[in-house]
């Protein structure tokens, strides 16, 4: 539905019914024309919208009609969402992607993960949770800019696997992930996370070349890594196989930490920026 993720489009009311005005805007700034729209979000998370000007239904397709349209009128948007506590509109995936927390909230992994990446320290992110009791992420971090704060820090590192390793750069993405978790609802919100010892490599068939996460291979590839994130353990030795340029495969074995998110971080020395 065209204008229906527009800032502007702003919600009053309960969480499970709003009602809006809507109307086009004059280049002083002011509105005419307004019109009530209502706006439900369904227990499946769909955005469902209401309004004098929704459409009816399609002509002679009765069975289409029923699919978008309820008996009652509302347009089901194919989207899926929640109000934020701003009372803004925020469309988090297609409903049909959306999977489900083993609670029954909405869970949309690419969702969280774009939140993720708006992180300047933040390279790649995987983000788990259907059927499970809660969201866990996997992070590669962003060498080059987690590597000039390290540097900054002062603290010594040989390559990006000592660079993941190190407390104060868990403590880093710990303080990015709060950030992240701040603008989601509460089931939703990050609880663990584990920081990688490479980055995701197309060459590894870990995402696509246009950086798309393989989710099924990723979740096979790192099952112990996941069973640990939901184990409640504190470690997990991953072993990861990487491509070189030229061709060439290595193996590179760590015992890596996990971490909850809400965890006390550590004091830097200074404010990170990247």
């Amino acid at each position: 539905m065209p204008g229906l993720t527009d800032e502007n489009f702003r919600a009053r009311g309960d969480e499970r019914r709003f009602k809006f005005a809507c109307g086009h805007r004059r280049e002083q700034g002011s509105s005419h024309g307004a019109v009530a729209v209502e706006l439900r979000i369904d227990p499946s998370s769909e955005v469902l919208v209401r309004s004098p000007g929704t459409f009816k239904g399609y002509y002679k397709q009765g069975e289409a009609t029923r699919d978008t349209v309820t008996a009652d009128g509302w347009l089901r948007t194919g989207d899926a969402g929640f109000v934020d506590s701003r009372g803004h509109l925020v469309i988090i995936d297609r409903a049909k992607d959306v999977g489900k927390l083993a609670c029954g909230e909405a869970f949309a992994p690419q969702f969280i993960e774009n939140k993720l990446k708006f992180s300047p320290f933040i390279g790649e992110a995987v983000a788990f949770g259907h059927d499970r009791p809660f969201v866990a992420a996997m992070i590669a971090i962003n060498g080059e800019t987690v590597s000039t704060w390290a540097e900054r820090q002062g603290i010594a590192y040989s390559s990006y696997q000592d660079l993941s390793a190190n407390p104060r750069v868990r403590a880093l993405i710990r303080d990015e992930i709060r950030k992240c978790n701040a603008g989601l609802p509460e089931a939703a919100r990050i609880r663990r996370f584990m920081l990688l010892n490479k980055e995701l490599d197309a060459d590894d068939n870990e995402v696509t070349r246009t950086r798309k996460i393989r989710r099924r291979f990723v979740g096979e590839k790192y099952k112990a890594v996941i069973d640990a994130l939901y184990g409640g353990r504190s470690d997990v030795e991953l072993v990861a196989d990487i491509t070189f340029e030229d061709g060439r495969k290595a193996t590179i074995r760590s015992n890596v930490t996990i971490e909850n998110a809400d965890e006390a971080p550590l004091t830097a020395a200074e404010p990170a920026h990247a």
